[in-house]
């Protein structure tokens, strides 16, 4: 998008491409795979949450709205709420978001943006009361 700063991260995916977010999605769910502490959250399948994650990723940071075309408004708090979400849990999401930006080999600074989004989204979506 024009007048975009490269501090804008919806100047992210008109720099990394579609593939960058389909490697994002993959490596995370493949460390959801082996988390003993969230895998339970997720159905057996996973293809759906990684077609989900990836297409949402894509339209937050700047590409296509597909995710909001084919599942409405994102809204993150009303789809996680059925889930008890504490310090434990948005920590071990965090930590594997994180190693799955490390996976995918995402350059900074689009890791840095990425990686404060995915922290401060993590945070928003605790809904368990207790201390930090």
């Amino acid at each position: 998008m024009q007048g975009e700063s490269p501090l804008d991260p919806r100047a992210i995916y008109g720099r990394l491409g579609p593939d960058a977010f389909w490697s994002i999605a993959r490596a995370f769910y493949a460390r959801i795979a082996r988390d003993t502490l969230l895998r339970p959250m997720f159905p057996a399948d996973l293809e759906e949450p990684i077609r989900n994650q990836a297409e949402f990723l894509m339209q937050y940071f700047g590409g296509p709205q597909t995710y909001s075309d084919r599942k409405g408004h994102p809204r993150l708090r009303m789809r996680h709420h059925p889930f008890s979400i504490g310090i434990a849990e948005r920590n071990a999401w965090v930590a594997a978001m994180d190693g799955a930006l490390e996976d995918a080999q995402i350059p900074d600074p689009d890791r840095a943006l990425m990686k404060q989004y995915f922290a401060s989204t993590a945070t928003f979506l605790m809904n368990r009361d207790e201390p930090i």
